[in-house]
C-alpha cells in the first residue's frame, strides 16, 4: 500500500507481496487496500516514528450520496490534522477516487498510544506485570512499538471513535460545499454536525475475515466446551468478552442446581404429577397433596437456591476482577475524558480537566428526571398493572369454559391468557425500550457510563415489574400455587422458544435470503466494495436483551424455582444452545460494532444480586405456602402470628448466613487486590515526576 506518510509509489517489498501470495482469499482483503499505490492514497502523518510501509484499514466511514467532492476533502483532512490543529490525528484514505461516498480510517502510533494513557488501559510492562500505560515512559512497555500486538483490534477501533467522538471546531467555520444553515459554531462536535447534516451516513469498524474465521473455528464450529475469551475480547472487545464469560459461568454453575431439582423431582415421586399440572393446566391433584416427602425436597431447593445466588455471584466477582486484570481494564479513567457526542449544553470550562466543553448543570438533570423520566416510567408500569388485570380476567373466563365444555379445545384455550400475556409483555417492553432511550437522551448525561446506568437502572425496574409482577400476585395475594407452577412453566417454555426464534432464526433467514444476495462479492472484487458490502449488515443492537434474557432466568431460579424444581434443568439446556448461538449471531449475523473497554458487568451484576437478596423473602414466604408446614404448625400450637413471626426470623437468619458468605469470599483474589494497589501506586509516582517535569520546563 502507499506509505503512510502519502507517498503514492511506497508499494511493499518483494519479500511482502511474497507474503500477500501467500494469504487466504480472506486475509488478501485488508491486505490489497493497504498495498494499493492509486492516487491519492493515505493521508500524511505529522510524526517521523509513525511512519509505516504497512497502515491497517480500521474504520469505514459511508457518506451521503450528494457529498460533493470538496467536502470529502475537507473531512479528510480535519481528520488527518494533528490534534494541535483540531483535528483527530489518524490516517485517512479516500477509497477508489475522491469522489467516492466511503473514507477509510486507520491510526498512526502515536496516537493509539496517547489514547491508551487517556482511557486508563493497563499493559504489560517489561517487568511482566500489568501497569496504567504512561505516554512518556512507553519505551518500558512490551511490545510499545508494534501496535497490532500492544492493542488489541477492538481497543485500536474504538480508539479510532473516540478520536472522531472528539472532534470540535476550534472557531466558527463554514463547512465547504454545504450551505451557511450548516455552519460550525465553536466547539460544536463536528461529527454530530455533520451525521445530522447528511454528511456522515455510518461509521462503523471493519471486519478483519482472517481473524473472524478462526475465532468462528474456535468459538461455535467445532465441539469444544471452553470459549476463547481472550481471542473474543481481542476481537469484540471486553463487553462482548464479560457477557459471554458470565454465560459460561453461569451456565456451569446451574449444574447443582439442575441435579437437585431433578433429584428433588423424581425421589420426591412428583414428577409425572407436575409434568401433568404444567401440560394440561389443570392440578392433578388437590394442593393437600403436596403434603409428605415433596415439602421436604421443595424446603431443600428453596434454602439451596438462596446459598447457590450468593455463591454463584461472590464466584463470579473474583473472576471478573482476574479478567478485568488480565485484559488491562482495571484503570479506566471515563470521567477525565471528552464528553459523550450526545451531551449538550453552555460552552464553559470544565473545573476538573480545565477544558473548554458544553457544561450542563446538575440540578436541571435532576428536575428532568423528577418531572418527566418517573412519571413516564410510573405510567409503564401502570400498564404492566392493566396487563396482569387482562391476564386474571382472561384464566377466570377459560377455566369457565373448560368446566362448561371439558374437552380438548378447551384444555388448550386454558393456556390462551398465559400466551396472549406474553405477548402483551414483550410488545409492552420493545416499546418502553425505545421510550427510555428517548429520557436518558433528555437527561443528558456527560459521560457514556453514566448514560448506559441511568437507561439500564430504568429497563430493569420496568423488567422486574414486568416479568415477576403476576408471578408475586399469583404467589402471596392469590396463594395458589399450581396457578404458579403452570405460570412458571408457561414462562421458561414460551419465552424460551419465541426468543430463540427472534434471536437467532429470523436474522438468519432474513440474513440468508434478502440480504445475502444484495451483497454477493468474487476474490477479484475491489476492497472497497468488500467494505461496503459489511455495511448492508444490520447494526449489532448490543447487549441489552441478552443481559435482560439472563437476569429473568436468573429471577425464575432464585425466586421461584421451590415451587418448579426443574427450573434449573431448562435453563440448562437453554444456555448450552445459547453460547453457539449468540456466538453465530454476533459473528455472522450484524456488523462488528464499537466496544467501550470496561472493566465489569457494570450495573447488571448489581441487579443479580438484588434478585438473589429478594430470593431470600420469596423462598420463605413460598415456603408458608405448604399445608404440611402450616399443619405442623398448628399441631404446635402457633398461631397465624406467631407463624408470622417465624418466618420473619427465618427470613433474617438467611439473610444474615447471606451477608455472612458475601464477606467471607473477597471479590477479588489477594494478589488481585495488590496488583491493584501496585497500578495506584505507580501511576501516583508518575503523575508526581511529570509534574516534577513541567514545573522545571
Amino acid at each position: 500500500m502507499s506509505r503512510a506518510d502519502g507517498d503514492e509509489g511506497g508499494g511493499g517489498s518483494s519479500e511482502t507481496a511474497q507474503q500477500t501470495e501467500e494469504k487466504t482469499p480472506e486475509g488478501k482483503l485488508l491486505d490489497k487496500l493497504s498495498t494499493t499505490t492509486s492516487s491519492p492514497g493515505w493521508t500524511k502523518v505529522s510524526c517521523p516514528c509513525c511512519e509505516s510501509q504497512r497502515v491497517e484499514p480500521l474504520v469505514l466511514v459511508k457518506l451521503g450520496e450528494k457529498v460533493r467532492p470538496e467536502t470529502k476533502r475537507w473531512l479528510m483532512r480535519v481528520i488527518g490534522d494533528p490534534h494541535k490543529d483540531g483535528g483527530a490525528a489518524l490516517l485517512a484514505h479516500p477509497g477508489e477516487d475522491a469522489t467516492g461516498d466511503i473514507i477509510v480510517l486507520s491510526a498512526p502510533r502515536c496516537t493509539l498510544l496517547r489514547a491508551t494513557e487517556e482511557l486508563g488501559l493497563c499493559k504489560t510492562y517489561h517487568s511482566g506485570d500489568m501497569e496504567a500505560f504512561s505516554y512518556n515512559d512507553r519505551d518500558n512497555f512490551n511490545d510499545s512499538d508494534n501496535m497490532e500486538a500492544f492493542l488489541t483490534l477492538a481497543e485500536r477501533q474504538y480508539i479510532v471513535k473516540y478520536e472522531l467522538d472528539g472532534l470540535r471546531a476550534q472557531r466558527d467555520l463554514r463547512i465547504p460545499g454545504l450551505p451557511d444553515s450548516c455552519t460550525l459554531q465553536h466547539r460544536n462536535n463536528i461529527w454530530q454536525k455533520l451525521g445530522s447534516a447528511g454528511v456522515i451516513v455510518d461509521t462503523f469498524p471493519l471486519h478483519n475475515p482472517e481473524q473472524l474465521k478462526e475465532l468462528s473455528e474456535a468459538w461455535y464450529s467445532g465441539n469444544q466446551l471452553a470459549q476463547p475469551l481472550d481471542s473474543v475480547n481481542s476481537y469484540f472487545g471486553s463487553p462482548v468478552a464479560f457477557y459471554f464469560s458470565f454465560l459460561d459461568f453461569y451456565t456451569w454453575s446451574l449444574l447443582p442446581p439442575a441435579i437437585l431439582g431433578l433429584s428433588v423431582t423424581y425421589f420426591s415421586g412428583e414428577a409425572q404429577k407436575e409434568m401433568d399440572e404444567s401440560v394440561s393446566g389443570s392440578p392433578v391433584q388437590s394442593i393437600e397433596a403436596d403434603s409428605g416427602p415433596v415439602v421436604g425436597g421443595h424446603m431443600i431447593q428453596a434454602v439451596f437456591s438462596m446459598i447457590w445466588s450468593t455463591v454463584v455471584m461472590e464466584l463470579w466477582k473474583r473472576r471478573s476482577s482476574t479478567l478485568s486484570y488480565r485484559w488491562g481494564t482495571l484503570h479506566l479513567a471515563e470521567r477525565f475524558a471528552e464528553p459523550r457526542p450526545g451531551f449538550h449544553g453552555d460552552l464553559g470550562v470544565n473545573p476538573v480537566t480545565g477544558r473548554t466543553e458544553p457544561l450542563f448543570p446538575e440540578w436541571q438533570r435532576d428536575v428532568r428526571m423528577a418531572l418527566v423520566s418517573v412519571p413516564v416510567v410510573g405510567l409503564f408500569l401502570g400498564l404492566v398493572v392493566v396487563g396482569m388485570l387482562g391476564f386474571y380476567w382472561g384464566e377466570a373466563q377459560v377455566q369457565q369454559l373448560h368446566t362448561d365444555w371439558d374437552s380438548l379445545l378447551s384444555q388448550a384455550l386454558l393456556y390462551m391468557p398465559s400466551v396472549l400475556h406474553i405477548v402483551y409483555s414483550n410488545v409492552l417492553a420493545t416499546v418502553y425500550r425505545r421510550v427510555a432511550t428517548s429520557l436518558t437522551e433528555y437527561e443528558n448525561h456527560r459521560e457514556e457510563s453514566a448514560y448506559e446506568k441511568h437507561l439500564t437502572a430504568k429497563v430493569l425496574v420496568f423488567t422486574f415489574f414486568n416479568c415477576f409482577a403476576v408471578l408475586f400476585h399469583i404467589a402471596f395475594f392469590k396463594q395458589d400455587v399450581p396457578l404458579l407452577r403452570k405460570r412458571l412453566a408457561s414462562l421458561l417454555i414460551i419465552t424460551q422458544l419465541v426468543n430463540q426464534v427472534t434471536e437467532v432464526v429470523i436474522p438468519f433467514l432474513v440474513d440468508r435470503f434478502i440480504s445475502a444476495p444484495h451483497r454477493t462479492e468474487s476474490e477479484d472484487d475491489p476492497p472497497e466494495d468488500k467494505f461496503r458490502n459489511q455495511s448492508t449488515l444490520p447494526a449489532f443492537p448490543g447487549l441489552f436483551a441478552e443481559y435482560i434474557e439472563l437476569l429473568v432466568q436468573f429471577g425464575y431460579l432464585s425466586l421461584f424455582s421451590c415451587v418448579y424444581p426443574l427450573t434449573a434443568v431448562l435453563l440448562l439446556i437453554n444456555n448450552l444452545t445459547e453460547i453457539r448461538s449468540d456466538a453465530y449471531k454476533i459473528c455472522k449475523l450484524f456488523r462488528k460494532s464499537f466496544t467501550l473497554p470496561v472493566a465489569s458487568m457494570g450495573v447488571w451484576r448489581i441487579a443479580f444480586e438484588v434478585l438473589s437478596f429478594a430470593s431470600v423473602v420469596t423462598n420463605c414466604w413460598l415456603l408458608m405456602l405448604s399445608p404440611w408446614l402450616q399443619e405442623l404448625c398448628q399441631e404446635g400450637g402457633l398461631t397465624g402470628t406467631n407463624i408470622l413471626m417465624l418466618a420473619v426470623l427465618v427470613e433474617h437468619l438467611l439473610i444474615l448466613v447471606k451477608v455472612v458468605l458475601a464477606v467471607l469470599i473477597p471479590d477479588e483474589p489477594d494478589w488481585i487486590r495488590k496488583k491493584i494497589e501496585h497500578i495506584e501506586f505507580t501511576s501516583m509516582q508518575a503523575l508526581r515526576e511529570q509534574k516534577l517535569h513541567s514545573e522545571k520546563s
